[in-house]
């Protein structure tokens, strides 16, 4: 990694699926009131470049942000909304494959002092097939970016990926499934390795988080979810960490999506260090073996 960038001001940075910015807006543009955020990577666009910016450039601009989006029509999709600034950026990763042609799953942009990349990790769909091979082959030309990168950096995104079995629900519910298996997880544990921190998980490592829940079987409502939208910074960067936490009472309502944002504030907490979710869940943790996944009913 090349120096250090100078560090400056105090930093308010969220990642969020949205899981379509159309369906988005009406809780999109007040959460960004609310949570005051300074800079924003949104993923699962669902909008080309130029719907994304007809849809909510001008409300953005009102709001202080720039914007830079890196969209499909249909699928995919990723952005970066800042207040402290948005330059060189760069659409895609370096060398990253496709399926078969490259999709929009990367941006990055230097926001203030910090280079930002948002991400959109491929899902895998299903262990072995040749989507979960294209899953491991993005996450491997994503470490070779972070590699060549700056030392002031952050990586945040949805991961589709549980780092541990402590970031789901139940382990045993989620045998045979992507987003657990050895491989996945050793390619995100390398690419922590090239210098990045799980900033959530090490402000409350003993804690019970999860930023994904499943629209079916009251998932949410049971707090049956797994931690899969991750914030890792560089060592520069997770020393200003002073707050680290889900956003849940955005999952919570009308018309969420099914992630909620993690918000993490350098140098100052304006609300507190009040993680390591936001209000916290009502239910209890369920007995392991007793809640099977919608998708294997």
């Amino acid at each position: 990694m090349s120096p250090a960038a100078t560090t400056v001001g105090p930093v308010r940075v969220a990642t969020w699926n949205v899981n379509s910015v159309k369906q988005r807006v009406p809780r999109l543009l007040p959460w960004l009131d609310e949570r005051r955020p300074d800079v924003v990577c949104l993923q699962e666009l669902k909008l080309s470049d130029d719907a994304f910016s007809d849809l909510v450039g001008a409300d953005l601009a009102s709001r202080g942000y720039a914007a830079a989006a890196h969209g499909e029509a249909r699928w995919n999709g990723v952005a970066i909304l800042s207040k402290v600034g948005l330059a060189d950026v760069q659409k895609g990763l370096p060398g990253a494959p496709g399926f078969p042609d490259p999709e929009a799953r990367a941006i990055s942009a230097t926001c203030n002092d910090i280079r930002v990349t948002a991400v959109y990790v491929p899902n895998g769909r299903a262990p072995d097939s040749d989507h979960y091979r294209y899953k491991l082959d993005w996450l491997a030309a994503l470490e070779r970016a972070v590699r060549a990168g700056p030392d002031t950096a952050i990586v945040c995104g949805d991961m589709n990926i549980a780092p541990t079995d402590a970031d789901v629900f139940d382990p045993a519910a989620y045998v045979g499934q992507t987003h657990v298996t050895a491989p996945e997880r050793q390619a995100l544990a390398s690419l922590q390795a090239a210098g990045l921190h799980d900033v959530v998980r090490e402000r409350w490592p003993e804690q019970r988080i999860f930023s994904y829940w499943d629209y079916r079987a009251g998932m949410f409502h049971q707090d049956l979810g797994m931690r899969i939208d991750l914030v890792l910074a560089t060592a520069p960067v997770a020393g200003r960490v002073r707050a680290a936490w889900i956003d849940r009472q955005a999952r919570k309502g009308t018309g969420p999506s099914d992630h909620a944002p993690v918000i993490v504030d350098l140098d100052d907490a304006p609300d507190g260090d009040i993680g390591p979710v936001v209000p916290p869940p009502s239910a209890a943790a369920k007995k392991p073996g007793t809640t099977r996944l919608p998708q294997a009913r």
